[in-house]
């Protein structure tokens, strides 16, 4: 998933650093494949992804094993930053020439099934390429759109507040499932009066938490056609970020946006900070205190909003080879070896075959475990809300805007406005 002030962490700070680097993607003949079947039957598909040199490795060793087990299907392999996998996709599906598969996200499913690109992945799965059973908390209907199956979840995770443990003990403060954002806040006070600190890093971009508290609420920040709350929500939401700034309950986004890359927890400009949970393995490796994951805060006590997210894998409608790209997805979403090799990398692994057969001995990665089994354990899981197509593109406003209103160009007013302008004209609302 793409994820507001989180893109950038999500993909490309993600464990390793991101790099810009392509393997092995030759020029091909013919649309979305690699010039058909060689005279030996070996079937060729192209796979692309977004993400570090950390995880090209990783795929790389999983390709292996997937070529040992199918000896007449040969992957070549593409893989590139966040930003500059899209801009390179976008190049590719206009041109008729998409990747045979890749890696996706629900913010985009809407928007290349309206442009013809995404194979409907249902008829392999009845015809049996393709197991569409045996994921955990219901991630096999993460994919579903319209009654098509456009893309597999390969990992999952959820939205956390990962916390500076030890501040927040030197404060009192002791986050428990169902607590309300009104203890969020007394919390906060309690973190900068005590420590000197600010509690958190600031929500002025975050639009995954805001998504969150308005599913709380009844509503949500995407509808199936365009957006689902008020300029007078956002406004709310906006200018209670602000206050938080001016009583140093967050962190000042100045100061913020001078360390980046490094995030202002691992910077110790504050004491937490929103984001997916399988990121807390960036924070240990920037910081140097113990760093854990806490509850959402909720507006009744129960509900939090929160679903599990996942990274996960599509076709090309134009493949000449959806039989073979089926079963790559298959491979890598249940074969056991292929979690023990991929790790958290793309998130807690969706399948249980695969969660159970990777099992984390270091003590961040326990903790993602945990936190994701405790999610089910409450019962607090919902569905996601379907994205309209331009959903990426007013993600990508959210970031902006917000940051622009933190520090300092914008009112929340003027904010607020333009994001609606952008928005409108994204959704075509």
């Amino acid at each position: 998933m793409v994820n507001g002030r989180n893109v950038e962490r999500r993909t490309i700070l993600k464990v390793a650093g991101a790099t810009a680097a392509t393997l092995g993607l030759a020029a091909t003949t013919g649309c979305g494949g690699d010039g058909g079947t060689s005279a030996d039957g070996t079937v060729t598909i192209r796979y692309a992804w977004w993400g570090a040199e950390d995880r090209a490795q990783r795929i790389n060793k999983t390709i292996e094993l997937f070529e040992k087990k199918y000896p007449k299907i040969k992957v070549k392999t593409d893989f590139q930053p966040y930003l500059d996998f899209w801009k390179k996709f976008n190049t590719q599906a206009s041109g008729g020439n998409p990747p045979d598969v890749f890696q996706n996200a629900i913010g985009f499913l809407r928007k290349y099934d309206a442009k013809n690109v995404l194979l409907d992945l249902s008829e392999q799965a009845k015809a049996g390429n393709l197991r569409m059973e045996g994921f955990r908390a219901g991630l096999e209907k993460f994919g579903e759109l319209d009654g098509k199956l456009l893309g597999v979840p390969v990992g999952s995770n959820s939205m956390a507040l990962v916390i500076d443990k030890p501040v927040y003990t030197r404060a009192g403060v002791k986050p428990e499932q169902g607590w309300t954002w009104d203890e969020f806040e007394a919390g906060m006070k309690k973190i900068r009066d005590k420590t000197g600190r600010a509690g958190d890093s600031g929500m002025y971009g975050t639009m995954y938490l805001y998504d969150l508290y308005l599913r709380q609420n009844g509503k949500a920040f995407f509808t199936e056609d365009g957006l689902g709350f008020t300029e007078a929500d956002l406004t709310d939401w906006w200018t209670r970020a602000r206050k938080g700034v001016e009583e140093g309950l967050y962190s000042d986004p100045k100061k913020v946006a001078q360390i980046k890359p490094k995030s202002a927890l691992a910077a110790e400009l504050s004491a937490g900070e929103y984001t997916w949970d399988n990121f807390t393995v960036r924070y240990t490796s920037e910081g140097k205190s113990e760093y854990g994951l806490a509850p959402i805060p909720t507006t009744d006590g129960k509900k939090t909003g929160q679903y599990l997210g996942s990274l996960m894998l599509s076709a090309s409608k134009r493949t000449e080879h959806p039989k073979e790209v089926a079963q790559f997805i298959d491979f890598m979403v249940h074969d056991p070896e292929v979690a023990k090799i991929m790790g958290y990398d793309r998130g807690v692994p969706a399948t249980q075959a695969q969660f159970d057969a990777y099992k984390p001995t270091d003590p961040v990665n326990q903790a993602i475990a945990a936190y994701e089994e405790s999610l089910v354990k409450a019962g607090v899981l919902e569905p996601i809300t379907p994205h309209p197509n331009g959903a990426d593109i007013c993600e990508s406003a959210f970031l902006r805007i917000a940051e622009e209103m933190g520090l300092g160009k914008r009112s929340v007013a003027e904010a607020v406005k333009q994001f609606f302008t952008e928005s409108k004209t994204a959704l075509g609302t």
